[in-house]
């Protein structure tokens, strides 16, 4: 029991003698501890609160696009790219404002506000989807090349039936007959087994082939 004794006192005078040496350095990160995960609270708080704001704003957008208000229309466009740049409803603005440019037939102003939705778009298939809608503004333009430019910086696979499609109608404009089969095959490939025969794309491949045996 004595030797026991010993051990214990032996035990709890080097514990004593690590927290002396030690004891600082455990205070210090016990602090630096407390103030990440109240920091991180603090952060994930306003993160909440900057998006509910930028939802807001959106919400007030679209109910000034009914009015027809396009002053007002342009203040709140502005406010959600100038503050509110890092969430998806001043993508989402900015991307209904090139969708309006487009109607107006302002097909320069629509590629400006596409590419700067492009650049702030974090979520990969939303970028993906305004590189479509890109690509087809390109198109709209006659500048067959630059939507396949536009077109390769998407993800494969990504909305598969209209990049491919869309890629075929930029190759057929570029004069490249059978690059532009292989890719109107594959958006028909990605329809899936259950494909109507005479759905849009299979009636461009069947133009393809039937101006192909003129041609011969």
């Amino acid at each position: 029991m004595a030797f026991d004794a010993y051990d214990d006192y032996e035990q709890s005078e080097r514990v004593q003698k690590w927290l002396r040496q030690n004891g600082l350095s455990i205070v210090v990160g016990v602090v630096i501890g407390l103030i990440a995960i109240f920091g991180y609270q603090q952060w994930r708080n306003h993160r909440v609160a900057h998006q509910t704001e930028a939802s807001g704003l959106y919400q007030q957008l679209q109910s000034v696009l009914d009015s027809g208000n396009s002053n007002a229309i342009d203040v709140l466009t502005q406010q959600l790219m100038n503050n509110f740049a890092d969430t998806p409803y001043a993508m989402f603005a900015v991307s209904d404002r090139a969708r309006r440019q487009v109607e107006d037939k302002q097909l320069d102003k629509a590629i400006e506000s596409l590419t700067w939705a492009e650049q702030h778009a974090t979520d990969p298939a939303l970028k993906a989807l305004v590189e479509l809608r890109m690509a087809h503004v390109q198109l709209a333009k006659g500048n067959a090349q630059d939507a396949l430019s536009v077109l390769d910086r998407m993800p494969a696979n990504s909305y598969a039936i209209e990049s491919q499609e869309l890629r075929g109608d930029a190759l057929v404009k570029l004069g490249r007959r059978d690059d532009a089969l292989k890719a109107y095959q594959a958006a028909v490939k990605a329809m899936g087994p259950h494909v109507q025969q005479d759905n849009e794309v299979q009636m461009k491949i069947d133009d393809l082939a039937a101006a192909g045996k003129q041609g011969a």
